[in-house]
């Protein structure tokens, strides 16, 4: 297998469930039919960490295996709220405004002198 074999074959992968059995990797189909969007953008996102991508194609279908392997996990040990790999899923995190005393003492007419 060449490089551009591994690139033509990932291009040829569509599904979750395709990628987990070009990889070898086993799965749990019931964690891959609730996840396989997160599962993918996690694995998207553990590639993306990588500096330089080995120039063998073994080396990198095992970098690939890998990855795809840590992400699927994620979603076994966890859940896809709790993963939050969506942008979605911080829409509405609580946000925390930092207020200093002197401003809210500022604003009551008989607390200037404390």
């Amino acid at each position: 297998m060449t490089i551009d074999d591994f690139d033509s074959d990932l291009e040829e992968l569509s599904s979750a469930e395709d990628f987990l059995d070009y990889f070898r990797i086993d799965y749990d189909p019931k964690v891959v039919q609730v996840n396989r969007l997160h599962i993918l953008q996690r694995f998207h996102d553990y590639l993306g960490e990588v500096d330089e991508l080995p120039d063998g194609p073994a080396a990198r279908w095992a970098l690939h295996a890998d990855r795809l392997a840590a992400a699927y996990h994620d979603f076994v040990v966890s859940d896809a709220r709790t993963e939050k790999v969506f942008r979605v899923f911080h829409l509405h995190e609580p946000k925390t405004a930092n207020i200093p005393l002197s401003d809210l003492l500022g604003q009551i007419p008989h607390a200037a002198g404390l």
